[in-house]
């Protein structure tokens, strides 16, 4: 073997180990970019969600979060967008079409989804995007509120543990 066919080799060997690290990569911020957070209200999950919002990531998030609820004991799931700004969906113009295919995707399921954290331009970046069932979609300006009201549905209260 020669040394340029050595060279080669390495060359090879080198680009092969580079795309299974960008792959992994590529996984890891697929994990952390929607994370799963179980809540304290029983079968209910918070998915924050940060950073800019192109139509590949809410598409990944949106199978993400169906992936994660599937055969599972989940029937709520609470959506904050508290932490993405309207920059950051800017190039999204159909944002509320997305928004709008995640509360039929859940619902399908069986699953309720719940939103909170739409600022005042988020919320007309969601409007002048197309979306045209607003009535099917539950907001609340905190998670807290979105807690308070599941807590309600669910006939359940906070009690203070004596210690």
């Amino acid at each position: 073997m020669t040394s340029e066919s050595k060279e080669i080799q390495l060359l090879k060997q080198e680009i092969k180990e580079l795309k299974e690290k960008l792959a992994q990569s590529e996984q890891l911020i697929m994990d952390i970019s929607a994370p799963i957070i179980p809540s304290i209200v029983p079968e209910t999950i918070l998915v924050p969600i940060t950073g800019r919002l192109s139509p590949e990531r809410f598409e990944m998030i949106i199978s993400k979060i169906l992936d994660e609820s599937y055969g599972g004991d989940i029937n709520t799931i609470i959506v904050d967008f508290s932490a993405v700004s309207e920059k950051e969906v800017g190039e999204i113009d159909i944002f509320g079409t997305y928004i709008d295919n995640m509360v039929k995707a859940n619902n399908l399921m069986g699953i309720e989804t719940l939103f909170v954290g739409f600022t005042p331009s988020l919320t007309q970046v969601m409007i002048n995007s197309g979306i045209k069932e607003l009535q099917g979609i539950k907001t609340f300006q905190t998670f807290r509120k979105a807690l308070q009201y599941l807590m309600r549905e669910k006939d359940m209260e906070f009690q203070k543990v004596d210690q």
